[in-house]
């Protein structure tokens, strides 16, 4: 009887860990709200909601870069770089149109993108160090271009940071048109599936003949498009160009909001739902501490807990 007992315990011991790691992440966006309700005034209203949501879009879209790239048993440090990046093309070539100044910030963003992927595709550089590299590359670049904080008073950039459809703001609108294309190509495309076996075993992906070098590339152009989307995104909504700030600490926010939404940094799987839920989490919580007069600097030791946990959540987790 005492020996069933103890066994017992450690299967359930095993279920609740199962558990957490399939279901965690909703349960704390859920536990966060409940708190809120509960302690903050205010907390319900659609200004709020409207407010939390513009605010969690850019740190949804660099997430699913990061996604695809931690999917990949790699990682993208150059993110937040590449956002500063976007902010000083686009106050650059803002006077010729906004048009031609997104396609200019795609250009450069594909070419950090294309810098990383090279590095580690084809150079066989780490992703953290190739990646490291950019990042502080790309973020003297954009001081280069731009040193200073510059305003910015360009009508369609303003009604793209603040414009919506039907009260749906259009940094919402775009970040969640970009989670569902992102769901879709890792469910649904031969792309997406060469992605995860690569993650999953790269020697193997190799060895069955898998364009692995041509895949790795495109996960870190794409990294860096979502990055540049973002950071336009975020430059539209300030009204300002600041790429001395704009960006920093993102790729923290984005990893932990990929490893907390569970995916693996083994790679080998993607959960998109589970890293647009974690995104919304390092948002909730960070309001949380904000709107109750906590400095900035407990912010980043919660997010240090919440990666701690998650990591400690996805012990043994397979890639696949």
């Amino acid at each position: 009887m005492a020996e069933a007992a103890l066994k017992t315990v450690p299967l359930d011991k095993a279920r609740a860990l199962q558990w957490l790691q399939r279901y965690g992440v909703y349960a704390g966006v859920a536990l966060l709200l409940v708190v809120n309700i509960v302690i903050t005034p205010h907390f319900l209203s659609a200004e709020n909601f409207r407010t939390q949501a513009v605010q969690v879009a850019p740190v949804i879209i660099v997430a699913l870069g990061m996604a695809l790239v931690i999917g990949t048993e790699g990682v993208d440090l150059s993110v937040g770089a590449v956002m500063a990046l976007a902010a000083s093309v686009t106050a650059l070539y803002l006077g010729y149109g906004l048009l031609p100044a997104l396609l200019v910030v795609a250009l450069f963003a594909a070419g950090v993108g294309l810098a990383n992927g090279a590095l580690v595709a084809l150079v066989g550089v780490q992703p953290i160090v190739a990646t490291l590299a950019l990042m502080v590359g790309g973020r003297g670049l954009a001081l280069v271009l731009l040193p200073q904080l510059k305003d910015l008073r360009n009508p369609q950039l303003a009604s793209l940071g603040s414009g919506d459809v039907l009260g749906i703001p259009y940094l919402i609108l775009i970040a969640a048109v970009l989670a569902l294309l992102v769901a879709f190509t890792v469910r649904r495309t031969t792309f997406g599936r060469q992605l995860l076996a690569i993650g999953d075993s790269r020697p193997a992906a190799q060895l069955a003949g898998l364009p692995v070098r041509r895949v790795l590339i495109v996960v870190y152009v794409v990294s860096a498009l979502l990055a540049a989307v973002a950071g336009v995104l975020a430059t539209a909504r300030l009204q300002a160009s600041d790429p001395t700030s704009l960006g920093n600490l993102m790729e923290l926010s984005a990893i932990t909001a990929v490893v907390v939404g569970g995916t693996p940094l083994t790679g080998g799987r993607v959960n998109i739902a589970g890293t647009v839920a974690g995104a919304v989490l390092i948002q909730l919580l960070t309001a949380t501490l904000i709107k109750h007069d906590l400095p900035p600097s407990w912010t980043q030791i919660a997010q240090a807990v919440v990666i701690v946990a998650a990591v400690y959540a996805a012990r043994g987790r397979g890639k696949r």
